[in-house]
């Protein structure tokens, strides 16, 4: 306290403290944004790691095409930023769009993937489900080739599927034969049968029965089993032998393994290119000036044969007719034209050029020409 008596004031502070307002909780709608984006990208991931690599080839194709090229079915004018049709530098190369629209088309709709698909499921859940073809399954062998889907009943050492140098089938394989038959006529698909065998020749070689024989017997004592089992006939569309040239990747010629029967359940494009391979799809061959020959029917030539009574032969004209004038030829410095040789080497001709009216001449073996 001042001499004086005043008092000082004392001056207190406080800080006003102002709470924010409420914000919403607009946070929330950003991270579940996020959550969804990051659901979505391992859904993706997942379904990418099960399917194979032709799929994979497609789908990467898919999203190589610009959406304008798929909306315009595939315009050139629209897929390549190059100058030359086609894309790429090189008008020589096939590359650029054209290549992706080939790949697009040999690839399998994914309908037809997935009925074929449903079908190696079935087939499997068969096999597992009876308690003796259980035994077998590590002889069954699905997988999808570039004609459809391929089933696979391969050979072993312990239990052959036919006798040895045989097309009798043992009664396992009778069974498998008799079990997938019904399932594979649920499909409206055509079916391809092939016989292999392995690599060990008959001590006769190849001149006389042989692995050729073999593998197309064994394809068809097959077949005469699957349509006993229940199979329609109408779904067969080829049966071939294939001897020993087809073995599996990574394996001897000699292996058992390459001792199987391939059922093969076609795919539409491979059953179109199948029933397609006849003469009607090679080319017509070239005449001399480098266009298709149509054929036709081969003149007849003329052969004159001396003897009593004998009338020449005139040429046919290539529809078959006979002409009612014979052809003249023009002989340089003579304005006749000769007539069909006789044996004395005479030519009988009018003068002055003039066609005869009676074109038809017998020869004389004198040489002398009667009209």
């Amino acid at each position: 306290m001042s001499a004086g008596g005043d008092r000082r004031p004392i001056i207190v502070k406080r800080k006003r403290i102002q709470k924010g307002g409420h914000h919403g909780g607009s946070w929330k709608i950003a991270y579940a944004d996020f959550m969804t984006a990051l659901m979505a990208l391992f859904l993706v991931l997942w379904i990418l790691s099960t399917v194979n690599e032709s799929e994979l080839k497609s789908i990467a194709e898919y999203f190589r095409t610009p959406l304008a090229v798929a909306l315009t079915n595939g315009d050139k004018s629209s897929a390549s930023t190059s100058a030359i049709p086609g894309g790429g530098p090189d008008p020589s190369a096939s590359k650029g769009e054209v290549h992706r629209i080939d790949m697009r088309q040999q690839t399998r709709p994914s309908d037809e993937q997935r009925m074929l698909r449903a079908l190696r499921d079935r087939l499997s859940s068969v096999i597992r489900n009876d308690p003796q073809l259980r035994q077998l399954q590590s002889q069954l062998r699905m997988d999808f080739s570039p004609e459809g889907l391929r089933v696979q009943i391969v050979d072993s050492d312990q239990r052959p599927m036919f006798e040895l140098g045989s097309d009798r089938l043992e009664p396992y394989m009778v069974k498998i034969l008799h079990k997938i038959a019904p399932v594979l006529n649920e499909m409206p698909n055509l079916i391809s049968i092939s016989g292999h065998t392995d690599a060990l020749p008959y001590a006769g070689g190849e001149k006389g029965y042989s692995n050729w024989e073999l593998s197309a017997d064994r394809a068809n004592a097959s077949r005469r089993e699957l349509i006993a089992g229940g199979l329609s006939p109408d779904k067969l569309l080829r049966v071939a032998g294939m001897g020993s040239r087809v073995t599996l990747p990574g394996t001897d010629p000699t292996d058992a393994v390459n001792r199987r029967i391939s059922i093969v359940v076609l795919d539409n494009r491979a059953s179109r290119a199948i029933e397609q391979r006849d003469e009607s799809a090679l080319p017509n061959p070239l005449d001399e000036q480098g266009r298709p020959d149509a054929g036709g029917e081969i003149p007849t030539p003329a052969i004159a044969v001396p003897g009593d009574d004998a009338t020449p032969a005139v040429p046919r004209s290539p529809d078959g007719q006979t002409p009612a004038v014979p052809a003249t030829t023009g002989v340089p410095g003579n304005d006749a034209a000769p007539a069909v040789p006789t044996p004395s080497g005479d030519q009988a001709a009018t003068p002055g050029g003039q066609t005869p009216a009676a074109p038809a001449a017998t020869a004389t073996p004198a040489g002398g020409a009667q009209s």
